[in-house]
């Protein structure tokens, strides 16, 4: 008895058990998707490759002492906007997106990195010498940190992964103990600019919603008429970026809206997804029955639609399993936040939480048809090296945070 209570005021077995739980469904999911397939049938042995050297690499960083996360904090950023530069003039183009490293037989996706980066060096600059992030100037850094690898991210192009920096970012600074008013003019430009692809009246309503704002909050007419000539100007820019995006992400934006306005072409996997999960019941058809699964009614369902191969073999009772798990680490890193005692293991915490969330909110909103298909994999579960290696490590440090929570003062 003592033993275990040793080891789980040193190892948070309640968000380290769910992982492995999800790494397994995983795993059960990719050798189903693949086992059959002409081309992927190999996918299972790499991933199964992946799992061992996260793991591996997750006991590491467990291991290390806590404070070298704020040193390596600048140099871990800059390395990955250093790839993210370079994959932009060497990289390979997968999917119309200039996103990876091709290493052999193996790819590297930079992005994933960045996002590791992005967390720690905003949590590292949100927390520098009692920084006060109401000051225009120290908002406008932490923006810059959290949007450099967009900028960079969307040239490759890959929206998905842009949308989920913007939401780490604006997590951050909010949870840094930033003022309503100051909230108010981070988020404001992108929900005006959201509200600019559902149309003018959309967008008309979205910018009056602005201005009853500015003058709720009572700021000088300087303040108030910067704040809405940014807010005007997101919404005219968001529709020029529309624009210059690639068809394929043009149709994906307009099959959320309408998803039979294209059901063979940019919205057949999110409508194919539905009838697998739908087919599975209550109880799912089994491991290796799936129709929609194996007869291959979804190109690369082991990626970023691998919740609907779960949904189809393991049914409503395997989903709902699925979920809990999620729930579960969710709630341990949220009541982490409350534990850890300096302020940058708190950020750090809720920066994994927010990427975590994210991820998982997005991905089986897309499986569900709820959120636009934006190519983003499920953690834990989807195939991929470079996802599966980073969140490990982010599991590593979240619980190293919790194996030293006692520790700082």
């Amino acid at each position: 008895m003592n033993i275990n209570y040793k080891l789980q005021d040193k190892f948070d077995l309640a968000i380290f058990l769910p992982v492995i739980g999800l790494i397994i469904f995983g795993l059960l999911a990719i050798y189903s998707s693949t086992v059959n397939h002409p081309t992927a049938s190999g996918n299972f042995q790499k991933q199964v490759f992946f799992v061992i050297i996260s793991l591996l690499i997750f006991f590491v960083t467990f291991s290390l002492p806590l404070q070298s996360f704020k040193k390596f904090a600048i140099g871990i950023y800059g390395l990955s906007i250093f790839f993210l530069v370079a994959v932009l003039a060497v990289g390979k183009t997968i999917y119309g997106a200039k996103s990876w490293f091709g290493i052999g037989g193996f790819g590297f996706q930079p992005s994933e990195l960045a996002k590791l980066g992005t967390i720690l060096m905003l949590s590292y600059w949100l927390t520098y010498k009692n920084r006060d992030i109401n000051n225009l100037k120290d908002i406008g850094v932490a923006l810059a940190i959290g949007i450099f690898p967009v900028m960079l991210i969307m040239l490759e192009p890959d929206m998905g992964t842009s949308i989920v920096f913007l939401i780490i970012t604006l997590s951050l600074i909010f949870w840094s103990g930033i003022s309503l008013f100051g909230l108010f003019v981070v988020i404001s430009p992108g929900i005006v600019a959201l509200a600019s692809i559902l149309g003018t009246y959309a967008f008309l309503a979205a910018l009056l919603l602005v201005v009853a704002a500015l003058f709720f909050f009572k700021k000088d007419l300087f303040n108030s008429v910067t704040v809405f000539i940014v807010n005007l100007s997101a919404g005219f820019f968001f529709d020029y970026v529309i624009k210059i995006l690639k068809p394929h992400q043009q149709k994906r934006i307009a099959t959320f809206i309408d998803p039979n306005s294209d059901p063979l072409g940019a919205g057949y996997n999110a409508l194919q997804a539905k009838v697998a999960i739908g087919s599975g019941g209550l109880l799912g058809k089994g491991f290796l029955k799936g129709n929609q699964t194996q007869l291959r009614f979804i190109p690369e369902q082991w990626t970023d639609f691998i919740y609907c191969v779960v949904g189809e073999e393991f049914g409503f009772i395997g989903s709902l399993l699925v979920i809990s798990l999620f729930m579960i680490i969710f709630l341990r890193l949220f009541k982490l936040t409350a534990t850890a005692k300096d302020n940058f293991s708190v950020l750090v915490t809720f920066g994994v939480l927010t990427l975590l969330f994210s991820h998982f909110a997005l991905n089986v909103g897309m499986n569900l048809g709820l959120t636009p298909v934006i190519g983003l994999p499920l953690p834990f579960l989807s195939y991929g090296g470079s996802t599966q290696l980073i969140n490990m490590v982010m599991i590593g440090i979240v619980l190293n945070i919790y194996r030293n929570r006692k520790l700082h003062t």
